[in-house]
């Protein structure tokens, strides 16, 4: 196995340009509109034209974002985003996150459009319920950034934007009609990626529900677009605590100083702030990878809190591991991580029947009142019931 790679020099070799760079992308612009939010989504790369002056595609690139352009899943890339990726090599971990590929038109055994069951659980308009104490509520179709492995490429970027507040109203009336409901995540497309106001009205409308005890806010956008997380959205929000951040980094190089920075705002201001990392072929399918990252996120103040195994969406067949894959790894950072940096590793089962936590096999036999164990060391040890 190679070296352990200190995150500290993983981070220090991602060049943050000051103006979001996206290689031939508006490089006059002042340094100012780069870090404007909303300049970025403006001037997001969203056809192949803009995207090859920014970097030498690859045939299979090519006929991917034209693909993507005709149907199926929608490409955007943030000039920040982009910025972050290496223009020449294919293999880049960022550059495979967010830039089509032709293998998106294959789909592959297992392969399903809506994964999760999120259709057949729809309890009200945009509300999602699969699980007796907590809902999904999804806000907008849109995100800074289309992940190419999204697991709602049915439903993301199909040009409505966000959702009204008064489309939202049955979602609503449903969940103050089952206060079994304790728990809203909020999530989409990307919520943060809304104009303020729109965001906090809908804040505002579940803290009206007094059976909520959380509201969980799931964005990408520290991410993508770090420079969203601003002074005004944090001080907007922070009135209606608790909320939850559950982000999503998946890679030691999305660990930028915009990015840390945006992470260490939002703790400064009360939001734990939790991160669930989907595992991804030829991404961070490795154990040095992983553990850089990881690390990484726990000196941001971020709690790796899932490893996800993909979900079978279709065509992203060519980006999943395994089930095997993730168990062997997180068997090679169990004992390696302290606790708090080590995630649950989950299945999301298919046909939204829930998630399903995975282990490496620790128990090696049971008899009569004692049971033998392997440690992560491989030792075997037994354990003595009372």
């Amino acid at each position: 196995m190679s070296e352990v790679v200190p995150v500290e020099s993983l981070v220090r070799r991602v060049r943050v340009p000051e103006t979001g760079d996206g290689g031939a992308l508006e490089k006059k612009k002042p340094a100012r509109k780069t870090r404007d939010w909303a300049w970025q989504i403006r001037n997001a790369v969203t056809d192949v034209g803009t995207l090859a002056k920014a970097i030498r595609l690859t045939e299979e690139e090519r006929e991917g974002a034209e693909r993507a352009a005709r149907q199926g899943l929608p490409m955007a890339i943030t000039p920040y985003y982009l910025s972050l990726v290496d223009k020449t090599d294919p293999s880049c971990p960022v550059r495979l996150q967010c830039v089509p590929r032709a293998e998106e038109a294959t789909v592959a055994r297992g392969d399903m459009a809506d994964p999760l069951g999120e259709e057949e659980h729809q309890v009200a308009p945009h509300l999602v319920s699969r699980y007796a104490d907590r809902a999904l509520l999804l806000a907008t179709d849109r995100c800074a950034v289309y992940c190419r492995f999204c697991t709602r490429s049915r439903m993301v970027g199909d040009g409505g934007g966000a959702v009204s507040m008064d489309a939202l109203a049955p979602a609503f009336r449903y969940l103050r009609e089952n206060p079994q409901i304790r728990d809203v995540i909020v999530s989409g497309g990307d919520p943060l990626a809304m104009a303020t106001p729109r965001i906090v009205r809908l804040v505002e409308a579940l803290r009206e529900i007094p059976s909520l005890d959380t509201i969980r806010l799931a964005t990408r956008v520290p991410v993508t677009l770090p420079m969203r997380i601003t002074a005004e959205l944090v001080r907007a929000l922070k009135k209606h605590h608790p909320l939850w951040i559950m982000t999503h980094f998946n890679h030691p190089k999305e660990l930028t100083r915009a990015s840390i920075a945006a992470c260490e705002r939002l703790a400064d201001a009360g939001f734990p702030v939790m991160n669930q990392t989907v595992l991804l072929r030829g991404i961070n399918d490795d154990a040095n990878t992983l553990e850089a990252l990881f690390r990484g996120l726990v000196r941001a103040r971020v709690r790796p809190y899932y490893l996800l195994q993909m979900d079978p969406v279709k065509g992203t067949s060519h980006l999943r591991t395994p089930l095997q894959k993730g168990i062997d790894l997180i068997g090679a950072l169990q004992g390696r991580l302290t606790g708090i940096a080590l995630p649950k590793l989950i299945c999301d089962t298919p046909g939204g029947r829930g998630k399903v936590p995975l282990f490496p096999e620790s128990v090696v036999s049971r008899g009569e009142g004692v049971t033998t164990l392997r440690t992560f060391r491989g030792e075997l040890v037994d354990y003595v019931d009372p």
